[in-house]
C-alpha cells in the first residue's frame, strides 16, 4: 500500500493545482463582453441565425481533408507496430493505401478546393 502513496500524493498535488489555476481565472479575467468575443469564427455564419441558409461548401471539403490526414495517421501507427510481422506484403498494402490517399489529397488541391 505504501507504493501507492507517492501516486495519490501526484494526483492531490496536480489537483489543487488546477483547482487554484481555475480560482485565480475567475479573478483576474476581463468580464467585459464585446462584439468581437462574441462573433462566429471557423464557421462562416452566424450561430444563430435560420437553419436553411445557405454557406459555403468549402467548409466541407476541408473537413473532408482533415479525415482524410486524420485517417491516414491512424492507420499508420498500428501498421508501423507490426511491420516486422508482415514483411513485404505489408509494405505494398501500405503503400497503395497511401498512395490513394495522396491521390485524394492532389485531386481535392487541383479541384482548388484549398484555396480561399
Amino acid at each position: 500500500m505504501s507504493e501507492y502513496v507517492y501516486i495519490l500524493c501526484i494526483m492531490a498535488t496536480v489537483f489543487f493545482i488546477g483547482l487554484f489555476l481555475i480560482i485565480l481565472s475567475t479573478f483576474i479575467t476581463w468580464r467585459k463582453k464585446d462584439e468581437e468575443k462574441v462573433s462566429p469564427y471557423e464557421c462562416g455564419f452566424m450561430p444563430f441565425s435560420d437553419a436553411r441558409m445557405k454557406f459555403d461548401v468549402k467548409f466541407y471539403l476541408v473537413g473532408i481533408l482533415f479525415v482524410v490526414l486524420d485517417l491516414e495517421l491512424s492507420f499508420l501507427y498500428p501498421w508501423l507496430v507490426i511491420f516486422g510481422y508482415i514483411g513485404i506484403y505489408g509494405l505494398i498494402v501500405m503503400m497503395l493505401f497511401l498512395y490513394l490517399l495522396l491521390f485524394g489529397y492532389f485531386l481535392e488541391w487541383y479541384k482548388g478546393a484549398l484555396n480561399w
